[in-house]
């Protein structure tokens, strides 16, 4: 587009308007790279496994619009709830840098939007390319509230791998007949774990083996020998998942908005939270003896064997368009069983960045913080008045997060005093053998507090995730805002910082903002803390979420105006 001399007087107006409400760079090149948006959220009635019920849904969609920008780009979105609670939406492995305003977590960096009110967000994209996806980040609404981002390399760039004929985002989730809302309040309630999936799901539907689901099943057409893009999402919100295509062999290419070194699989392992890319090439005979459809299919990884789980496996079909159509049903994938540790280590230990002139990296060599963190289920004793002895917690060090009633980022940028307190530890407060199954009830306790992690700009921060055999050791998908973070090393057993850093990988670690953390095991992972503001940290479980496995990482504003947050925008909803 060209100067403001050749543009139209109401345009120009429009982009003004733009610049002062929400300080996009004033130049009309820059600002012409807006995309907007409206999200309306409101109650949808839909029909799975039988059973008509009311969801909360974005546009009428469930999944709901993806949402499509270029690296560099700034997305406007306008969020209208007319739903019948509050709610906000979280823009999931964006940076958003120096903007945690628009962030979205309910009261780490907002007051939610109220029934019958708006907001809009402001999206700053950077260096982000690839597949991220968004969601709301309030109670269990993301359960149904959820949709994609497609970031496509800057104009004039071009992906590091041949451009796919077409791309297909194949969103897993889970789906439960009753009320998502009343599993919550129920789980409270009772002060015991939350009521399992009644199906998982391929692009919201639970496929041809559920009840009253063949007739719609998902469907991807191809046409032999072209290859496709797969932008897999994990909106799940309990489980982990195992996916593959029958007959095909994918090649990952990318996970958590940012490249990979692709390699070649059978299946992939992707936990909640998590995306992952992948190129299939459409390469099976479409001759008259072949079959032209072939099932995509989802199981959970779930390694709490006497747990009940939701164990169903969901699916979709790939069907080539160019073949006869085939009379017998599709074929099915070789899947690995539901609690197979070993296949999902062997996956994960094929993630490596790129690394090329064009996509380079920037490992931290030296550290400035370190913090060990331990990851557990715990317990915590009932209230006077409830009908429970003991309910059921999470921690991180052995402190279980509890939400204010002020956003946090508002009461540290208005220096409110009593809303958090800034001592979360580096350390757990006492050490045993973590991993070692049937620690000692004493062990159990948790205590709330709403305590966060303070740092000054520019620091190099090392996380050592410490799972726990506390309640029974699991893996946990561990999330951070405002930043993605290099994944420097994994193991089994508890961390030993004498011995295991010097197995790390610094050359070509992958670069994510959400990290599996295994079961009995630990992860390790290093970022610079060059993010101003208010960033959450928390599992992607999200039943362990509300029980206080979070924490918050205020980070202190550098000395130099693009090392500061930006203003507070006027219209922040109010609690």
């Amino acid at each position: 587009m060209g100067g403001a001399d050749k543009m139209p007087a109401g345009r120009l107006w429009l982009l003004l308007g733009m610049v002062l409400a929400f300080g996009v760079a004033a130049s009309p090149a820059q600002a012409s790279r807006n995309t907007h948006y409206d999200l309306v959220i409101k109650e949808t009635k839909v029909t799975r496994l039988c059973h008509e019920k009311t969801i909360l849904a974005v546009n009428g969609q469930f999944p709901g619009p993806t949402i499509y920008a270029r690296k560099d780009d700034v997305v406007i979105v306008n969020v209208y709830n007319q739903g019948n609670k509050n709610i906000t939406l979280h823009w999931h492995g964006v940076d958003q840098p120096r903007n945690p305003w628009s962030d979205g977590p309910e009261y780490i960096t907002q007051c939610p939007i109220q029934p019958g009110a708006n907001f809009t967000y402001k999206i700053i994209f950077t260096e982000e390319e690839g597949t991220l996806w968004w969601h709301a980040h309030s109670d269990f609404d993301r359960a149904t509230v959820h949709g994609a981002i497609v970031i496509h390399p800057k104009r004039g760039s071009v992906y590091p791998y041949t451009k796919p004929h077409k791309e297909m985002p194949i969103i897993l989730g889970d789906w439960w007949n009753a009320d998502v809302e009343q599993v919550l309040l129920e789980s409270q309630r009772t002060g015991g774990g939350v009521q399992i999936s009644d199906a998982n799901t391929i692009n919201g539907q639970p496929g041809d083996f559920a009840p009253c689901s063949k007739n719609d099943t998902f469907k991807m057409l191809v046409e032999h020998g072209k290859t496709y893009l797969l932008r897999v999402i994990n909106a799940g919100l309990i489980n982990e998942m195992f996916f593959a295509i029958a007959g095909h062999r994918l090649t990952v290419v990318g996970t958590d908005g940012r490249y990979l070194k692709p390699f070649t699989v059978d299946y992939i392992i992707i936990s909640p939270g998590q995306t992952m890319n992948m190129l299939l090439e459409a390469n099976r005979p479409t001759n008259s003896s072949a079959n032209s459809r072939y099932y995509m299919a989802a199981r959970p990884f779930f390694t709490i064997t006497w747990l009940p789980v939701d164990d169903k496996n969901s699916t979709a079909i790939l069907e080539y368009t160019d073949a006869p159509p085939s009379a017998g049903p599709p074929d099915s994938p070789d899947l690995p069983a539901i609690d197979d540790i070993a296949a999902a280590t062997a996956y994960t230990a094929q993630l490596r960045s790129l690394v090329t002139k064009e996509h380079p990296i920037d490992v931290p060599m030296e550290v400035d913080e370190h913090m060990l963190m331990t990851i557990s289920v715990n317990t915590l004793p009932c209230g006077a008045n409830e009908t429970c002895t003991n309910r059921l917690a999470a921690s991180l060090n052995n402190v279980s997060f509890m939400n204010p009633t002020i956003d946090i980022l508002d009461a540290y940028h208005d220096s409110i005093s009593g809303v958090y307190k800034p001592d979360f530890p580096n350390k757990p407060p006492f050490f045993f053998n973590f991993t070692a199954p049937n620690p000692p009830p004493e062990l159990w306790l948790t205590k709330r507090g709403t305590k966060v992690k303070v740092v000054e700009y520019g620091t190099v921060v090392e996380v050592v995730f410490q799972d726990t055999a506390i309640l029974s050791a699991e893996s946990h998908p561990m999330h951070l805002h405002g930043f993605s973070f290099y994944v420097v090393g994994r193991g089994f057993g508890n961390f030993d910082k004498d011995k295991d850093p010097a197995m790390y990988n610094l050359v070509d670690p992958p670069y994510q903002n959400t990290v599996s953390v295994p079961t009995g095991g630990w992860a390790a992972m290093r970022f610079r803390a060059a993010n101003p503001g208010v960033w959450f940290m928390h599992c992607h479980f999200d039943h362990h979420t509300v029980w206080g496995m979070n924490t918050v990482f205020i980070v202190k504003n550098g000395k130099t105006p693009d090392a500061q947050m930006m203003p507070r925008p006027p219209n922040m909803p109010k609690c």
